[in-house]
Order: C-alpha cells, then sequence, then structure tokens
C-alpha cells in the first residue's frame, strides 16, 4: 500500500495535469467532473487521505460545471479561472509540504 503522503503527493500531481487540461480547453469542466472529480473521488479524499487542503481542492473542483449554468458567460469564464488559479496553489502548497 502507498504511504499517505505519497498518495497526497500523487493526488496533487495528477490534480495539476487535470487543471492543465482543464486550463487549455483540453477537457470540460463537466467531463473533468465526470472522469476525476466526482463525489466518489471525493469521498476517497475526504476518507483515506484525509488533508483539508486535498478535501478543499476537491469542494472547489465540484463547483466548475455550476458556473456556466449559474453565471453569464464572460463572468462564468472569469470565476472559472480564478477556481483554477485557487485549485493550482493549492496543489502547490500539497506538494511543497510533502518535500
Amino acid at each position: 500500500m502507498t504511504p499517505p503522503s505519497q498518495q497526497l503527493h500523487l493526488f496533487a500531481l495528477l490534480t495539476l495535469g487535470m487543471i492543465e487540461s482543464l486550463a487549455n480547453g483540453v477537457l470540460s469542466a463537466t467531463a473533468a467532473l465526470r472522469v476525476f472529480f466526482h463525489p466518489e473521488n471525493g469521498l476517497f479524499v475526504r476518507k483515506q487521505l484525509r488533508d483539508k487542503i486535498a478535501d478543499t481542492i476537491m469542494s472547489h473542483s465540484i463547483q466548475l460545471p455550476d458556473l456556466f449554468e449559474a453565471l453569464p458567460t464572460e463572468e462564468a469564464h472569469w470565476e472559472f479561472q480564478r477556481e483554477l488559479v485557487i485549485m493550482r496553489s493549492l496543489c502547490l502548497k500539497l506538494l511543497e509540504d510533502k518535500r
């Protein structure tokens, strides 16, 4: 079994890849939710990784598709980019903390 610190490191790296795919338009927010940021993974992060930062990342990610339903297009795009910046910085903090 992978040690918890290594699991957090892998989670952060994988999440950074998803964020990059979202930022570059390779993956839509809906597809990212379906592939990675779904509730089952959120539950895994909460119960298995037990890390507040990782849990916060998952909380931010789950709301991404809703931004485009709830806000005007320009505002949704701006908020989407802002959320990605927050998630990216949290992932980098996880990687920094685990050195």
